[in-house]
């Protein structure tokens, strides 16, 4: 049986989705998401790109803007021009300078990614 090549799944610059996006594969926005996106891949949020949502992702990169909370299982990373409105949770956490955050951090690096914490009950 052939091994499952990994799905990369793009929003354009100038396109809007509305709608839940789930995938087992990775995302970049660079246009805008309204909803909620969980992935088992990776998401990159691109300098343009926006979502309006809760985010369920492996590591997060965030160049745009996010307004939702961030459940990143590997890391999140918050790139010069991120603007974030919401909570969020990593096992690691890169943040650039010049990066806007506005919420809860909770570094879950001793939690399993499955299990809530206070922060998101």
């Amino acid at each position: 049986m052939a091994k499952e090549e990994a799905q990369i799944n793009i929003v354009a610059h100038g396109t809007r989705f509305e709608g839940k996006v789930t995938s087992p594969g990775s995302l970049r926005v660079d246009g805008q998401v309204n909803g909620d996106v969980s992935l088992t891949g990776d998401l990159v949020i691109g300098a343009n790109g926006e979502i309006n949502g809760n985010i369920d992702a492996q590591t997060v990169t965030v160049g745009g803007k996010i307004t939702g909370n961030i459940v990143a299982k590997a890391k999140l990373v918050l790139e010069n021009k991120a603007r974030i409105k919401g909570d969020i949770r990593a096992s690691k956490l890169v943040i650039d300078e010049g990066a806007v955050f506005d919420g809860k951090c909770e570094m879950s690096g001793d939690r399993r990614p499955d299990q809530k914490s206070e922060l998101f009950r």
